[in-house]
């Protein structure tokens, strides 16, 4: 990459280099509370003191440029430091900082994930997402009407606050598991999250799949409903079953990697979940790989390549797949910049189902990545290739990071102000105008 000087890359260059999809990390070296007031779309945020415990799972080739950039606090050079004491061969600093960035005339987003948030915005203003009010929904749920209410986040965050009635099922596991709790084509199937991107890509996920119940999203999901004053339940512990071929020694979820053999025939409703999957991948641009290809991609040093595992934690605990680290997808989607913050690199996703990897990397392309999954049996021989070597770790997370230096989203807990809750919603709201200030998203919607 060509560089002043100085060892400095400017904001241009910076642009150019994303805008190109050239290889790039960009790092925020501030806590996560200031790098939410204000920072580069792409950037990620990785405070001066996680540097080594983070930098080698989120940057794993040593060769990728790293930028680093803070707003005037000293962070830069001993960042610069460590990376060359990490091995980081191409270790730059922004010109001038987030005020470089600022005097270039470039765009400033707040808040975290924002452009997983952007692109969610996007695709709703693009598809016209349908959704339901939180009063319109309570007189439903009032009414006992056909319906079912899903939510598409963590099981961790459905367990602190949730929608009456509502039913655990993580994003990625959206397509695999809906027929399995709404069989009934009548049965109209709501989508929630806490606030907007999830529950609109969750719905979207579903019509892009061509399931033929109708499908809506709670609009502004559980912030929504708190603006409303009405009551969220908290504990609960509602979880989707898998569709047949689930191992009965199972928790509820997924289906096992066993289930291909096990599925209702051509008919079942795995063979139907992968139909719908593929088809969806297929028209996002997609490349589905073999054993060969795999492994081609895994040889090539000189690009960085993300392998994620987007299946359940219960699964990737009793059957992981070396070399992958485990990210269910909806989360990847959600985000992006936390687990995968080189812009430009590659990225495989593990699932010998295939129907998660299918639906997560269908969004990822469309938010201007070069995404693969490998088929069944790929996946079945690298396992088998790492047996042999005795390679059969996963990638490892780092150490989880401590409360200090985070940002409290404003929709977390119960007692946030009403005034800040709706300004959260209106932020949301206003990205889709802010990207076509910053041009710079190379996003797209199927």
């Amino acid at each position: 990459m060509n560089h002043s000087p100085s060892g400095n890359l400017s904001a241009g260059e910076v642009r150019a280099a994303l805008l190109t999809r050239r290889e790039l990390a960009l790092f925020d070296l501030r806590d996560e509370a200031t790098f939410a007031e204000g920072h580069p779309l792409f950037a990620a945020q990785l405070p001066l003191d996680r540097l080594a415990l983070e930098l080698p799972v989120r940057v794993p080739r040593r060769g990728t440029p790293v930028v680093v950039y803070d707003d005037g606090e000293g962070l830069v050079q001993p960042a610069l430091e460590r990376l060359a004491a990490l091995g980081y061969t191409a270790g730059y600093a922004l010109e001038g900082g987030l005020e470089g960035w600022r005097r270039a005339g470039y765009e400033l987003f707040a808040d975290v994930n924002s452009y997983s948030k952007a692109f969610g915005e996007l695709l709703e203003s693009r598809h016209h997402t349908p959704a339901l009010a939180a009063e319109e929904l309570e007189a439903l749920l009032s009414a006992k009407a056909d319906l079912v209410v899903l939510d598409v986040r963590r099981f961790d965050e459905y367990q602190t606050m949730s929608i009456p009635t509502g039913i655990s099922l993580p994003g990625a596991e959206l397509v695999l598991g809906v027929e399995s709790v709404a069989p009934d084509p009548g049965t109209t199937i709501v989508i929630n999250c806490a606030g907007r991107t999830r529950s609109i890509v969750g719905t979207e996920s579903l019509r892009n799949a061509g399931i033929p119940n109708r499908v809506v999203a709670l609009r502004n999901g559980t912030i929504g409903w708190q603006l409303a004053g009405l009551r969220l339940d908290s504990g609960q512990s509602r979880r989707v079953p898998g569709p047949p071929g689930e191992r009965p020694s199972r928790t509820p979820g997924p289906p096992s990697d066993a289930a291909e053999d096990q599925d209702e025939g051509e008919e079942g409703p795995l063979a139907r979940a992968r139909v719908r999957a593929r088809g969806v991948a297929y028209r996002a641009g997609v490349r589905r790989l073999g054993a060969a290809e795999l492994a081609l991609l895994a040889g090539d040093t000189a690009r960085t390549l993300y392998r994620f595992d987007v299946r359940t934690p219960e699964e990737a605990v009793a059957s992981p797949l070396p070399g992958f680290r485990l990210v269910p997808g909806g989360q990847l989607v959600q985000e992006t910049d936390v687990f995968a913050p080189v812009r430009g690199a590659r990225i495989v996703l593990g699932d010998p189902l295939e129907v998660r990897a299918d639906m997560t990397a269908s969004w990822l392309a469309q938010m201007g990545w070069e995404v693969y999954v490998p088929d069944a049996g790929a996946l079945a021989s690298a396992r088998g290739r790492a047996v042999e070597t005795g390679d059969l770790a996963s990638v490892a997370e780092p150490p989880v990071r401590g409360p200090e230096g985070r940002y409290r989203r404003p929709y977390e807990g119960a007692d946030n102000p009403r005034a800040a809750i709706q300004a959260y919603i209106d932020w949301e709201l206003g990205l889709v105008t802010q990207l076509a200030r910053d041009g710079s998203h190379g996003f797209f919607v199927v």
